[in-house]
């Protein structure tokens, strides 16, 4: 019999039972002359001793304009200074940090608003064309008339107050410029910073779904503040480092695993870019220095296509992580040699998770590093169980099930869905289908919804994809399940092809027939610029999928 698949993280160090504010004190202490926030682009440079005291200037303004310990406080914007200075001034004070996605439109805005009752809007005017402040006041029309900190708007009851960032002036709004900079007094800021507790609720983050509402994630200081912790101990993250974010802060690979991190360690948060373009974060590498870079596979992939890659020099950068959706192999390898990322890690997780609980090590080897999302983290227990719930045998796909800190709080008033995933013993069950090698290292083979049947035969699209990234002409691969009138489902590869190559789909299926099983080769092949991305830049598959089933005029079967 071989061993069951569970495994159980170290017991040390000890979880930091801290508030995000009481670290944010104590990074200050620490390193008070050390770089802390870095954004070329805002010219800004902040220092830990500045940061900590513009964090508790800000928090004192929103205490000032109402807000007070559970409130939940909106920010909607993309990666900048404020976006940080909020985080940090909310948890402060016990705000509940509401981050609302970039690429949210006016109905995906009022909803986010209502459903955890947000009292206050910290938001950017406008982002790549989107009018932000447009669509809010197509909300709250009554905005225009109100009194700064008044709004009383009908479609969205519990907001009061809007911030915008920058110095301009707009009906109704208070300029961020002037909030951060309130003449008054921060003891009562830290009196409330002394009665918080690490199990407090401190951040909101949507999930994005594919089906059904978002749902509500909610995070605990105890629960991020850990992850980050850990999550650059596994990098061997030091107050010496300079960590480039280009992904979103407003999801847990920006704010946790990055800001976080950086708090927790000391190391400098560095702002390539509001939104992530490929070319300002070589450049931002190259001239600040940085030592750590953060990515999903296709930011790595964009930067490593980028014209004149080869002419920039990041011979600074050691270690990164690349996590959010399966990392190819080719890819990590690439990282490896081409960008001067010995030390790369992948990482797995998800939002309700804190995010991460696998990660590689350092001196993992590279096949290790490129083959597995690692071992456990520590203080997190991890379980494969089968389609009953029962523990299945190292090396045996199933569902990963996670348990321990970083499981969050629950959905935001949502018991019923909330139970849908955190059964009565703790487990969050995740939906991502994994194995556990007898060395505890982790593989994520894909989503339970995303595994393929054809003719009874169970396919993960991800072990395919692997295969397919070894063709010397292929970029980029994405494959899904289509339906199928023989065989229920048959599999679809979308090709990226590398720039100048040119192939058919009978070349790429002859390569799959000299080395593949004959049930896992493509039946259906497209070629395409670009895949359908989120903000993030994860793969929407199900519209890939959609896209098949249309061109294809197949019917879906109905499902109970």
């Amino acid at each position: 019999m071989r061993e069951p698949s569970y495994v159980r993280g170290e017991d040390v160090p000890p979880l930091l039972e801290l508030t995000i504010g009481a670290a944010m004190e104590e990074a200050a202490r620490q390193w008070p002359d050390r770089p802390a926030l870095v954004s070329p682009r805002q010219n800004v440079r902040w220092r830990w001793d500045e940061l900590n005291a513009r964090a508790d200037a800000l928090a004192a303004g929103f205490l000032q304009y109402g807000l007070g310990r559970g409130d939940r406080i909106g920010i909607w914007a993309p990666n900048c200074a404020e976006w940080a200075l909020t985080q940090f001034a909310a948890a402060k004070i016990g705000l509940i940090l509401v981050t609302i996605n970039t690429a949210y439109r006016q109905a995906e805005l009022e909803f986010a608003l209502n459903r955890v009752g947000c009292k206050a809007l910290v938001m950017a005017t406008g982002h790549r064309g989107i009018d932000y402040l447009g669509m809010l006041r197509a909300i709250a029309p009554e905005l225009a008339s109100s009194a700064e900190g008044g709004l009383a708007a009908t479609h969205v009851p519990a907001l009061k107050l809007v911030v915008t960032m920058g110095d301009d002036s707009e009906p109704g709004c208070l300029p961020f410029s002037v909030l951060a900079s309130t003449e008054t007094d921060t003891v009562r800021v830290h009196e409330i910073a002394a009665a918080l507790a690490p199990e407090d609720p401190i951040n909101i983050q949507f999930t994005s779904g594919t089906t059904g509402f978002p749902k509500g994630a909610t995070l605990s200081h105890r629960n991020i503040l850990n992850n980050g912790f850990f999550v650059g101990a596994r990098i061997g993250l030091t107050v010496d480092d300079r960590l480039c974010i280009p992904v979103p802060l407003y999801h847990c690979f920006g704010m946790v695993m990055g800001n976080l991190a950086c708090v927790a360690h000391g190391a400098a948060m560095v702002y390539p870019c509001e939104g992530f373009e490929a070319r300002a974060v070589l450049e931002t590498v190259e001239a600040e220095r940085c030592t750590v870079l953060y990515g999903v596979p296709t930011m790595f992939i964009a930067e490593q296509n980028e014209p004149d890659f080869a002419r920039f020099d990041l011979s600074s950068l050691r270690t990164g992580i690349m996590a959010g959706s399966p990392c190819p192999i080719e890819v990590m390898r690439r990282v490896v040699s081409d960008m001067h990322m010995p030390e790369v890690t992948i990482a797995y997780g998800m939002t309700e998770t804190s995010p991460v609980s696998f990660q590689s090590a350092r001196n993992d080897s590279v096949e290790q590093r490129v083959t597995t999302v690692g071992r456990v983290h520590p203080h997190v227990e991890v379980k494969v169980v089968d389609e009953q719930g029962l523990t299945v045998p190292r090396g045996t796909p199933g569902e990963f099930c996670t348990r321990g800190y970083s499981v969050m709080l629950g959905y935001w008033n949502d018991l019923e869905r909330t139970a849908e995933v955190i059964d009565a013993e703790g487990w969050m069950h995740t939906g991502d289908l994994g194995t556990i090698d007898d060395e505890g290292y982790g593989n994520v083979v894909g989503r339970i919804k995303d595994m393929v049947i054809r003719g009874g035969e169970n396919i993960y699209p991800r072990e395919v994809e692997e295969f397919l990234f070894r063709h010397p002409k292929i970029r980029d691969v994405q494959v899904v399940g289509v339906p199928d009138e023989k065989y229920g489902e048959e599999l679809c590869a979308w090709i990226i092809l590398r720039e100048n190559e040119d192939t058919s789909a009978e070349e790429i299926r002859a390569f799959c027939r000299e080395h593949i099983s004959h049930h896992k080769i493509p039946r259906h092949i497209r070629f395409v610029d670009a895949f359908p991305m989120t903000v993030t830049g994860k793969v929407q598959k199900y519209l890939i999928r959609e896209a098949m089933v249309a061109e294809l005029g197949v019917k879906v079967a109905a499902t109970a």
